[in-house]
């Protein structure tokens, strides 16, 4: 396995500034590998920094210190704009609310990623909606589908760029448990179906069982990984 590590942190410390004169060390020191192919969860108390190292690892943010090593790239060392670009072929998000447009329906929702990519590739964004159960809510916009729906919604939209990564933020955590379920099965079918790897901070017990690893985070560090 040791092989196919797709994304490695080296020695990751992040602070944020409460006042003038203290700091809150959130990140004091993070090494992780996460491998091509697996659903790993991040589980920990509110405040462990979990979240916070899910931006740092989608480039979201930027280390205080230390490297984020993907597929052999140091991606820290590039500058704002390709680091961008690297963010939006490389790196899927999903998070606990959708953030979808409300102004566009679906079918434009999920394109969104792949514009901004200087691509408007409607037939993979039909299958990929066709894939997560949605083939007839394309031309609906988000105020017309259900919450279960809009994330479905949100997990094409982290999809359509054929990312290597991608990153859920509590992705059932505004759901109630039959669609939270739901979407549990969707990402292990998504994973086998495509061969995605996914990174997953979650409260959900049922969700982080079957996940092929658990990484367990407390105070800003990794203790069981």
């Amino acid at each position: 396995m040791e092989n196919n590590i797709l994304l490695e942190t080296i020695e990751i410390k992040k602070s944020f500034s409460i006042t003038k004169n203290n700091k809150l060390n959130v990140l004091k020191g993070i090494n992780l590998k996460i491998y091509q192919g697996e659903i790993a969860a991040i589980i920990g108390k509110s405040g462990a920094g979990k979240s916070t190292l899910l931006h740092i690892v989608g480039t979201l943010d930027r280390p205080d210190s230390g490297n984020v090593i993907f597929s052999g790239e140091d991606i820290f060392r590039l500058k704002d704009k390709p680091l961008a670009n690297f963010r939006n072929k490389k790196i899927g998000f999903i998070f606990q609310f959708h953030h979808l447009l409300p102004e566009f329906t679906v079918l434009e929702n999920v394109l969104i990623p792949s514009m901004i990519n200087g691509k408007k590739d409607i037939g993979k964004a039909e299958s990929l909606l066709e894939e997560v159960g949605l083939k007839e809510r394309i031309h609906h916009k988000p105020g017309e589908i259900s919450g279960g729906e809009a994330q479905r919604v949100a997990i094409a939209r982290a999809l359509i760029n054929s990312p290597e990564l991608i990153l859920a933020d509590e992705p059932t955590g505004n759901l109630d448990s039959d669609n939270a379920n739901s979407i549990i099965e969707l990402i292990f079918d998504l994973r086998k179906k495509l061969n995605k790897t996914f990174l997953i901070v979650t409260h959900n017990e049922e969700f982080t069982q079957k996940c092929d690893r658990i990484i367990k985070m407390q105070d800003g560090k990794i203790f069981e990984n």
